[in-house]
């Protein structure tokens, strides 16, 4: 291993072997520059064509050195190859198979290691272990997030054995008997694939061996990184479609000089296909896509002032990567979807999210294939839903406002689940309403009012502020066995329609004001705290003009009036499509932290200053990042900007820098900045986010940081050695390797107790596992 460490510096450093001894690298350096300087000016070293490099070695009579192509397909001096380097791309040596084999064993080994314990719910398993459930049952659901991640834990689930029977009602629910631990095995071999493959990734990036293994190391030595991947979460699943989108990408980028051929089609497609599962696991898959997508563009800007390229040739390459990048993603994500309507089709609990059309598709479903009046008549028994995307029901029940918002009477509220407690019967404003008259059709204009059939109070309002919305009316339940007062009396309307026009069920837009106040009844997605049972606020809002002021009528009872078949109403593909990204963007930008929840913010995630409990009982897991993992990475990226500067400046300056340290430069740095990107892309939207945020939501983000991590590690070692006399280097060089695995590995030893579970007394107290390692008062461990 030495022998090839020295054989590598000498490259490195440029060495040469003259007869009687070696000329030092300093020296060597000197006259490489002196040589290349004098074309300095005229010519940029990174474009040079056969014909003038080999005219420019003056040496007629010696016969040409072979040329390789570096990362970007361009011919560089500094890239001069011997017989073996003469393939391109190049061939792998057999240290980066056994590096890779020996990565991923580790990395199966941490994250398969007690792969069972706890045995009991963790976390957010009782979200996505729940909804894989749902996907073996084929029980429709709501969730903020695309389906693909979930669908893949049901199917990993049904083909273990699982049966999707176990409620998932809350963490720290024992599992029993149930087959859970094939669910946490597939997402732990997800989390074992980010070792190998951002090992592959710095390799393609900077043909290093040591920055591969640095970066291979930085991720398989965080706890963080094992703990998320070790249940069953969607983040493990999301991290390595991030991943493989990326190696993708880069692979890619090898065959830019072998355009169109079968490599160059096949790595085009497959970073297409990454980047579909990427985001159709979670909306954060959006970053890895603008992150190609900038990448895509560059490439495309540079071959357009390739003037060697034709016009039509340029357009080919830009509808090649139109058809894979763009295209291919989005069939592949829509086919994501399909599959997911096709196994949700029976009627579950996310029912209510949806439209009266979309809810009519689903088997089991109070509208699916089901026949009711198309008009409404005075005593009919209705229920409410806004017209608005996740719009709710209007709902009461039997509690009051408290004192605190006067004058106390019955909480009026939306509520996106159906319940009995949802239904409504239409009445005449001045008189009482009878099942058993001549139904006579509410209209347009008509003057009404609305009982709650459970409570027999009367939707209700007057000039008190309503609960949240200071500016709007509260709306309320107000009478006894329906008798109230004038102020429970509204005037609905048709919007679109003329006065008259007799209201149809779902197909109707509804406008329902205020007879008095003149104001119509409202709703958003402001939720009431815990005395209006977290449930949406309903009010009256004085705009009664407002787009969101509007209803529909999705239920109707009356025995008196003749039934229509519903399945008129079906929607398209494309239209429940629309409406399911509509209701996921509201539900994503509507959640917020729910009381004494344990959140954080982005400028806590790169410091390590908070993390998430997913277990509190005798078997305590704690998601933290390897302290000296994250904080290491700080002090390398400052490193990085310091050594970036001081090269530009001597650059800048026209300060002689030897060939081959600027090449090197060159492209060590390009690396950086292109994962610093990857990192930014990832975490710097966070900022701007108004929803709950948790310290997982940095992980994706943390991946570009290691492989950054792992480049910087290799640049800073490499350039601390070119100081050293080459004799010192040789010798130096692998303990400096072996030292930083070494502390990576230590760190780990230290910290794994978070991830694979500690019993006992807590770090601060006596006999803890983790006695001593409390570093930040703000971490609960």
């Amino acid at each position: 291993m030495s022998a090839k460490h020295a054989q590598a510096l000498r490259k490195r450093k440029g060495g040469k072997e003259k007869e009687g001894g070696t000329i030092g690298k300093e020296e060597e350096f000197k006259n490489q520059g002196a040589q290349n300087q004098g074309n300095a000016d005229s010519k940029p070293t990174h474009l040079v064509n056969d014909s003038e490099e080999a005219g420019g070695h003056g040496d007629g009579d010696k016969k040409p050195a072979r040329k390789r192509f570096n990362r970007d397909g361009l011919l560089t001096p500094s890239d001069m190859s011997s017989d073996e380097d003469d393939e391109y791309p190049p061939r792998e040596p057999r240290t980066y198979f056994l590096c890779l084999c020996l990565f991923s064993l580790a990395s199966l080994l941490t994250r398969l290691y007690n792969i069972e314990l706890p045995q009991h719910v963790c976390w957010d398993e009782t979200h996505f272990g729940k909804m894989g459930s749902w996907y073996i049952n084929r029980t429709f659901f709501f969730d903020v997030h695309p389906p693909l991640g979930k669908m893949l834990i049901g199917l990993a689930g049904v083909t273990t054995g699982y049966d999707g029977s176990f409620p998932f009602a809350k963490p720290g629910d024992e599992y029993g008997g149930t087959n859970y631990v094939g669910m946490r095995v597939f997402c732990a071999t997800c989390g074992a694939m980010l070792v190998p493959v951002s090992f592959k990734v710095v390799w393609v990036l900077t043909h290093s061996i040591v920055a591969a293994i640095f970066a291979a190391c930085l991720i398989l030595f965080d706890v963080g990184t094992i703990t998320l991947s070790r249940h069953i979460l969607l983040d493990p699943i999301l991290l390595v479609f991030i991943i493989m989108a990326t190696y993708s990408s880069v692979k890619f980028k090898l065959y830019q000089n072998r355009p169109f051929s079968f490599s160059w089609w096949g790595w085009l497609a497959v970073t297409g296909v990454f980047l579909s599962c990427s985001i159709g696991v979670k909306f954060v898959g959006l970053f890895v896509i603008v992150l190609v997508g900038l990448t895509t563009a560059y490439d495309l800007w540079e071959l357009l002032g390739n003037q060697a390229l034709s016009m039509v040739e340029v357009v080919k390459h830009l509808a090649a990567r139109a058809l894979c990048l763009i295209v291919l993603p989005v069939i592949g994500y829509m086919i994501i979807f399909a599959v997911h309507f096709n196994v949700l089709s029976l009627s579950g609990n996310g029912d209510g999210f949806y439209s009266s059309a979309f809810q009519s598709s689903l088997v089991g479903n109070k509208l699916y294939n089901v026949s009711m009046p198309e008009n409404i008549a005075y005593g009919s028994s209705i229920t409410l839903k806004q017209r608005r995307t996740g719009g709710a029901y209007l709902h009461s029940h039997w509690h009051l406002y408290p004192e605190e918002h006067p004058p106390k009477q019955q909480q009026v509220t939306t509520y996106s689940h159906k319940d009995e407690n949802n239904v409504w019967r239409f009445k005449p404003a001045d008189r009482e309403a009878s099942i058993s008259e001549q139904p006579q059709l509410v209209r347009s204009g008509d003057m009404i009012r609305l009982e709650h059939v459970i409570t027999k109070r009367n939707l209700h309002s007057h000039k008190e502020p309503a609960p949240l919305s200071k500016r709007h009316f509260q709306v309320s339940g107000y009478g006894q066995n329906g008798t109230g007062d004038s102020n429970d009396v509204w005037v609905i309307e048709v919007v679109g329609s003329p006065r008259g026009t007799p209201i149809q069920t779902v197909r109707s837009r509804l406008r329902i004001i205020h007879y008095f106040v003149k104001c119509a009844l409202y709703s958003h997605d402001k939720k009431l705290p815990k005395w209006g049972w977290e449930q949406l606020e309903a009010s009256c809002n004085p705009n009664a003009k407002d787009s969101n002021a509007l209803w529909s009528v999705e239920e109707v009872h009356d025995s008196r009036l003749p039934n229509v078949s519903f399945e008129v109403y079906s929607p398209s593909f494309v239209e429940k499509f629309l409406e399911s990204h509509a209701v996921m963007t509201q539900g994503n930008s509507g959640l917020k932290p729910k009381e004494g929840e344990i959140t954080s913010r982005p400028w806590q995630w790169p410091i390590n200053y908070r993390g998430q409990i997913f277990s509190a009982k005798d078997h305590r897991i704690y998601l933290l990042g390897n302290p000296v993992i994250f904080w290491g990475l700080l002090v390398i990226k400052a490193m990085f900007l310091v050594f970036f500067v001081i090269h530009r400046i001597k650059l800048k300056r026209g300060i002689q820098v030897p060939e081959p340290i600027r090449v090197y430069n060159d492209k060590m740095f390009r690396s950086c900045w292109w994962l610093l990107l990857g990192w930014g892309l990832h975490y710097v939207p966070f900022w701007f986010m108004g929803r709950v945020l948790y310290f997982h939501h940095y992980f994706p983000a943390f991946l570009y940081s290691a492989m950054f991590g792992g480049v910087m590690l290799d640049y800073l070692i490499t350039r601390f050695c070119l100081i050293l006399p080459e004799n010192w280097a040789v010798k130096v060089f692998p303990w400096l390797l072996v030292l930083v695995i070494l502390v990576l590995a230590g760190s780990f030893y230290l910290f794994h107790p978070l991830t694979f579970g500690a019993a006992g007394p807590m770090a601060i107290e006596e006999g803890s596992v983790m006695s001593g390692l409390k570093w930040m008062d703000s971490w609960d461990i």
